[in-house]
């Protein structure tokens, strides 16, 4: 039975990427007993809960979203007794755990499809998928292309010598599902509950909108001309991605709401609290609150933070509209700075920014998610192309970069590289320049971005999470954005100057040594935040 406030509500999650963490066995890969033994940093971080991306059987062609045995774990990650063991340490730290589901699509790899394409067309095994013949003139079905670059179909021939194409949205060794063969439900129930007996405390859903797509047969009406660039990268404008999203025949059909109805009676059948995080990129934005109805998902993502601007108006308009919508459906609202798939928070904003955007929006009623190494304030990794893996970077032609800059792995001590991720050769090159963003060299520095996040957390726990809603101030007209919550003042300010700001209280945390409170003025310089408190 659900309580009334259950202990996704006001929860920091932090992200895990299981490759990128921390290597136990020196083969320059990171791994779940690396993630076992250095549990105790999330939980001085002061998180609730751990999220692991993919560390399934997989050829990792995709960072492990491309899945090849959802239900097995990837020999260079462990094994599934590693699982247990972490599950069980996370559970004794007080940490829950979430693992990443993807079902939108399988490995080629996948013995679904190894049946599938030595199968004939028409097939029992075809039909977990999405194959069809070529057009009359030998062209693919229709006209969409992949999101990371090039054609969504691949041809292959038949057994009989004929040849079919194959749906994948991503890359040609994603091949995507066919969610209305009751083959592909039956699979993922199996997994979920695989997982949830193992202990897991629910999912993270990827590429949750783009289940049940529509109209396959029809080209796909483009008169933006956004086909040549159908992708989600962050060189779009937010106008692009809005036409893109609203307009795409694979994002947000309808038919992906009885999937989740369906999950959500899963995890409802199970004695504990059991939540689910949907990743839905929808316009407009208010489509969301659908993936958190009452008897569907617990949470959705929202990525408008992802791309603002470090702009108070943009924020405010930001914030307060997506606490409004999901007030509508009573939903928490979840708020993430970085991930494994977009540019580093302190690589869009710089250093002094990003920290302050950080205590802002840890202030704010709902669920905040922390990717691993934002906690140290790391900046993305300037990689050479010889260097990068992404299969965006490849399909695209070097285009588009992809995102390895933000998956380079974790520093934990030491003078050089690799800094004790590994002993080994960390699988993407560790910058010799992050002496100073290592877990050690910042343990020790109280003014460090790690202990900045320590300290907001920690005050966090004790006296936001509870603390009801918010209570608008100054709406970033003049730069300055603020608002009232609970005990506190909170402030916000991104302009290029120093703003004196009349108030009674004291100085709870500010996200730079510069942010003053005496004689009843709070000295907030540009681009710094500040918790007051006046209660």
């Amino acid at each position: 039975m659900i309580s009334e406030s259950p202990w996704w509500a006001e929860s920091v999650i932090y992200q895990i990427y299981p490759r990128s963490f921390f290597d136990s066995n020196g083969d320059g890969e990171g791994d779940l007993p690396g993630i076992t033994s250095h549990l105790e940093h999330v939980q001085s971080l002061g998180a609730d809960a751990i999220w692991l991306s993919p560390f399934y059987t997989s050829p990792n062609k995709d960072g492990g979203y491309d899945v090849a045995d959802p239900r097995g774990v990837d020999p260079r990650f462990g094994n599934l007794e590693d699982a247990r063991a972490l599950i069980k340490r996370a559970h004794q730290l007080e940490l829950r755990v979430l693992v990443d589901v993807v079902p939108n699509h399988f490995s080629d790899q996948h013995a679904w499809f190894t049946e599938a394409i030595s199968s004939k067309a028409g097939s029992a095994e075809r039909k977990r998928f999405h194959f069809y013949d070529a057009k009359s003139d030998g062209t693919p079905p229709n006209n969409w292309i992949s999101l990371f670059g090039g054609p969504a179909w691949t041809q292959i021939k038949t057994s009989d010598g004929t040849a079919q194409y194959y749906l994948h949205l991503f890359d040609s060794s994603q091949p995507d599902l066919n969610w209305e063969n009751e083959d592909v439900a039956s699979d993922f129930e199996k997994t979920l509950r695989f997982w949830l007996d193992l202990g897991v405390d629910g999912f993270r859903i990827d590429v949750a909108h783009g289940l049940a797509k529509e109209n396959i047969l029809i080209d796909h009406h483009d008169p933006e001309g956004l086909s040549n660039a159908l992708r989600l990268d962050f060189e779009m404008s937010s106008e692009e991605r809005g036409e893109l999203l609203a307009s795409a025949p694979f994002f947000d059909r309808e038919g992906v709401h009885a999937i989740y109805r369906n999950w959500r009676r899963i995890f409802d059948s199970y004695d504990r609290e059991v939540m689910a995080v949907a990743e839905a990129w929808v316009h407009p934005p208010a489509r969301a609150t659908r993936y958190v109805r009452g008897d569907e998902l617990q949470q959705v993502f929202n990525f408008d933070l992802l791309v603002a601007p470090f702009d108070a108006a943009f924020l405010f308009q930001c914030i307060s509209s997506t606490l409004e919508m999901l007030r509508q459906v009573d939903a928490p609202a979840t708020w993430a700075l970085s991930n494994h798939d977009t540019p580093r928070v302190a690589s869009r904003h710089g250093s002094k920014a990003s920290r302050a955007l950080a205590l802002f929006v840890l202030a704010l009623p709902g669920s905040c998610y922390i990717y691993n190494g934002q906690e140290l304030g790391l900046p993305d990794a300037q990689l050479a192309d010889s260097d990068r893996q992404d299969p965006a970077f490849f399909r695209t032609k070097g285009l588009q970069k992809g995102r390895d800059g933000a998956r380079v792995p974790m520093p934990w001590s030491g003078d050089k590289t690799p800094f004790g991720f590994s002993s080994g050769s960390p699988w993407l090159p560790i910058p010799n320049e992050w002496r100073e963003f290592s877990v050690s060299s910042q343990n020790t520095d109280p003014s460090s971005t790690l202990n900045l996040y320590r300290s907001a957390l920690k005050i966090r726990k004790n006296r936001f999470v509870g603390a009801g809603e918010i209570e608008w101030v100054d709406r970033g007209e003049t730069g300055l954005l603020s608002f009232a919550r609970g005990e506190f003042a909170v402030y916000l300010n991104t302009g290029t100057s120093a703003i004196e700001i009349p108030t009674v209280g004291t100085l709870a945390l500010g996200s730079d040594r510069e942010v003053k409170l005496a004689n009843g003025t709070l000295s907030l310089p540009a681009a710094s935040a500040a918790w007051v408190a006046i209660r």
